[in-house]
């Protein structure tokens, strides 16, 4: 700024003008950059179709994870945990975790869709999933009470500074979140709804 005070005036706008358009440019370069999350199967703000719903508790879907990809993790990143969370689930505050996937390579970018059999063939290599509320190590769609308004679904992405996570063979959700949020490096989220 000194050597702007010392430019004569019209210089000085000239100069002011040109680092206004540094700035803004500096600032649409670094959004562009954002960690993200999307799917192609399910529109942020959308609904979640039958394909993803659960199959049991009085829904009929189809029970298929969605499938995900990301871009622009954090450079330190070298692993990833996917946590898939109904905070609209009539549990006392709880809400209710629809899937919890964990140490997910740093070089994935994507999980393809059917990801969450209770198999987890269709997972990168060394990723694991963790018992959803439904009481199973796998996906488990939506399944709001009959005549609630529709539920808030958000997929949250983690990426962590460690390859493995170090859990317990068979941890809670509450633990898994505790651990993601704690060594977190950044996150990546959407929210999709359903009701019924």
């Amino acid at each position: 700024m000194t050597l702007l005070t010392r430019c004569p005036s019209g210089i000085k706008g000239t100069a002011v003008a040109l680092l206004a358009v540094v700035a803004t440019s500096w600032g649409a370069v670094a959004r562009s950059g954002e960690f993200s999350l999307s799917s192609p199967e399910i529109k942020a703000n959308g609904t979640i179709s039958a394909k993803h719903v659960f199959n049991g508790f009085g829904c009929t879907g189809e029970n298929i994870s969605p499938a995900l990809s990301w871009s622009e993790a954090p450079p330190q990143t070298q692993s990833f945990a996917l946590l898939v969370h109904d905070s609209d689930a009539p549990t006392g505050g709880s809400g209710w975790w629809h899937w919890l996937v964990v140490d997910i390579p740093a070089s994935s970018s994507q999980l393809k869709a059917g990801a969450g059999s209770a198999d987890g063939k269709g997972l990168p290599k060394g990723a694991r999933q963790i018992r959803s509320d439904y009481g199973s190590p796998s996906w488990g769609g939506p399944c709001p009470p009959l005549g609630n308004a529709p539920h808030r679904y958000t997929f949250t992405l983690y990426a962590l500074p460690v390859k493995t996570l170090e859990l317990p063979p068979d941890p809670s959700a509450a633990l898994v979140g505790f651990m993601v949020n704690s060594q977190s490096l950044g996150k990546a989220s959407f929210t999709a709804l359903y009701g019924r």
